[in-house]
């Protein structure tokens, strides 16, 4: 029996599933809860085809707990980006209705026109990553949200006190300076107390855990935090999100999903390009970090971005070719570490490669790219012909151009 393909559409507390041949012929349909009875039922009721693959919309989010169990029973799944399933959805018939039946059955007909599809692995160690990333960014919004709450205390207790980068020992030095008569001064004055509590509380946390970070990082082998301005915290959710970096066919391709590449915008005599807003605003987010933080740096980062303001662009420009740079030398790094990997699996002999070394920079390309321009290919194959032995001439041609 051929593969089959089992569309999912799933939710909270339901997934629907379409199950389709290679010729897109519906074989069965169902939708069942995410509970314990719900997923045994599932998985009973598609025990009667058993070669098949699950194709999950959104894997990464709320597709995520059926794809970790199905994963965890050794089961074939693929995730399906959404934006896919919209596409099919829109040129089938129907009028673009949206329900989960039309969802399931888009999610699984991308999965029989598609062969690039990602392919999700057991990966005990990057689940772990990405939950503890995803704690942190919780940890950083609370602490935000702290913060903002005792800038409006503080500025109604000491007017005139309000600073840009509060800290928590700046806080203890105003409270401490501080002591109201009224009722309404003493309670706004004990609330910023505990407001201060927790401040130093979710700091502290945000601690433990950008270190349980920076070890998970390490011990996945990746030298990514050699580059300059590139910490725990940007390290680690970029290998969260990136997952498998030989996904990406190239540096372009990586450069478009970090939203990175600037699109074509040129018409007619006019060639320019524009700010892409599309691709994964996470990654873009952490390489916003790392150029910021090579700007502030002695590095050739800023270097590079100084050439670019003496060249005539401004700094929103400057600091979108530096980000770009920044995106290919994360392509090279996470390419790199893959190969050793590998090569560390296999066995590497005399004079195998290691991938690239901790002096990595993040402007390191050859200086005739430009990086503000059109994402360019590859390096093109040598195509030098073998010297030939000279031969005396009588006399030399004017070569013809042609049209």
């Amino acid at each position: 029996m051929a593969k089959v393909i089992i569309g999912v559409d799933p939710h909270k507390l339901s997934a629907t599933i379409e199950v389709v041949d290679s010729h897109e012929k519906l074989l069965g349909s169902g939708r069942f809860r995410t509970d314990h009875a719900g997923y045994t039922a599932m998985r009973t009721y598609v025990k009667q085809w058993p070669d098949r693959r699950w194709v999950i919309e959104g894997s990464n989010g709320a597709g995520r707990p059926l794809a970790q169990r199905l994963l965890e029973a050794g089961e074939d799944v693929v995730d399906v980006p959404a934006k896919l399933a919209a596409r099919v959805r829109l040129f089938d018939t129907g009028h673009n209705r949206k329900t989960d039946a039309r969802d399931a059955h888009s999610i699984a007909i991308v999965a029989v026109r598609t062969t690039t599809l990602r392919v999700l692995r057991r990966d005990g160690e990057l689940e772990a990553l990405r939950m503890l990333c995803d704690r942190r960014e919780e940890l950083t919004r609370l602490r935000v949200q702290t913060v903002n709450r005792l800038q409006r205390l503080l500025a109604e207790l000491v007017p005139g006190t309000a600073k840009k980068d509060l800290t928590a020992l700046q806080v203890k030095a105003i409270l401490a300076s501080v002591r109201p008569r009224d009722i309404a001064g003493k309670t706004r004055r004990r609330i910023a107390a505990e407001e201060l509590a927790d401040l130093v509380a979710v700091e502290a946390k945000m601690k433990k855990a950008t270190a349980e970070l920076k070890v998970l990082v390490k011990e996945r082998g990746s030298r990514l935090m050699d580059l300059r301005g590139v910490g725990p915290v940007v390290a680690a959710p970029t290998l969260a999100d990136v997952g498998d970096v030989t996904r990406f066919a190239d540096r372009n391709r990586f450069a478009s999903w970090t939203g990175t590449a600037p699109l074509d915008a040129s018409s007619g005599e006019q060639n320019r390009h524009r700010l892409s807003r599309a691709g994964n605003r996470r990654m873009n987010h952490m390489i916003h970090i790392a150029a910021i933080s090579q700007i502030r740096l002695d590095t050739e980062g800023r270097a590079y971005y100084r050439r670019k303001l003496a060249a005539g662009k401004t700094k929103l420009e400057a600091l979108r070719c530096l980000k770009r740079r920044i995106s290919d030398a994360f392509y090279r790094q996470l390419l790199a570490d893959a190969q050793r990997s590998a090569i560390e699996d296999v066995g590497a002999g005399p004079g195998g490669h290691c991938g690239a070394s901790q002096e990595s920079s993040a402007v390191d390309l050859p200086p005739h790219i430009d990086t503000s321009d059109q994402p360019l290919p590859g390096p093109a194959k040598p195509t030098l012909q073998p010297p030939r032995t000279a031969r005396k001439t009588t006399g030399s041609k004017t070569p013809q151009t042609t049209g």
